[in-house]
């Protein structure tokens, strides 16, 4: 017998992401784009019919699972150059599972991880945190990139290894026709299906210059081998089309 799930998601979720989600058999329930608003719905739900709550990045477990994936980039890099290590790893940010699940499966290698984020209206909640005097995680986010899985700000558990366990090296942030532009890139030359949010640690080593001038200083004339985590294929046919008319 299954467990029964109640899903919420924001009403501007990609069209494939809800199909999937019902698909699956769970009920989908909308709420507005912002993190404040989601929760709150969750609250209403709860209240409502009762049930566990299971966030999706801000819990050990789900931390500690999608940590695996760097586990495996870092078996596979191994395994065709066994006397080499990867300089860095790239991962997408926005609520933080991925990204310090990636850090924690690092800790103790001469392995750097770096955050990836959209810059438009704000999405780059982690990196100004990051970097802001005081350290202190951003917990409002309201933004519309196009990069819909990174709209939300960084939980509190994430942010405890991110920032407060020091495992993280540093955030970067991109345009959204930086995104684009590595979206076109990953379909035109590695023909694989992924959303945009997907591509933003790519667009971070393709065309953030600090980025890039840092690892330049740091790599001297042998450069540096980088892994990036490609997660996330919730995109439409129309929805690409669209996005590249543009």
């Amino acid at each position: 017998m299954g467990v029964k799930a109640t899903v919420v998601m924001p009403s501007v979720s990609p069209a494939p992401k809800v199909a999937a989600t019902r698909g699956y058999g769970a009920e989908v329930v909308f709420s507005g784009s912002t993190g404040a608003e989601r929760e709150a719905v969750v609250k209403e739900v709860v209240a409502e019919r009762g049930g566990r709550v299971v966030v999706p990045y801000d819990h050990p477990d789900i931390i500690l699972g999608q940590g695996t994936a760097a586990i495996e980039l870092q078996e596979q890099f191994a395994a065709s150059h066994p006397e080499k290590h990867l300089s860095a790893i790239l991962a997408p940010l926005g609520g933080g599972g991925l990204l310090s699940g990636t850090a924690l499966a690092c800790e103790g290698t001469p392995t750097l991880v770096f955050g990836s984020e959209p810059s438009f209206q704000g999405a780059d909640d982690g990196r100004r945190g990051f970097y802001s005097e005081s350290g202190e995680r951003i917990t409002a986010v309201s933004s519309l990139t196009i990069a819909d899985g990174l709209r939300t700000y960084v939980g509190a558990i994430p942010w405890s290894v991110i920032h407060g366990r020091k495992l993280v090296r540093g955030i970067y942030a991109v345009s959204e026709d930086e995104i684009k532009a590595a979206l076109r890139l990953v379909y035109e030359r590695m023909k694989l299906v992924v959303e945009p949010s997907a591509v933003v640690p790519l667009a971070v080593v393709l065309f953030n210059e600090e980025f890039r001038s840092m690892v330049a200083k740091e790599g001297g004339e042998e450069g540096w081998d980088i892994g990036i985590i490609l997660s996330g294929g919730n995109v439409s046919l129309e929805a690409l089309g669209k996005l590249f008319a543009e």
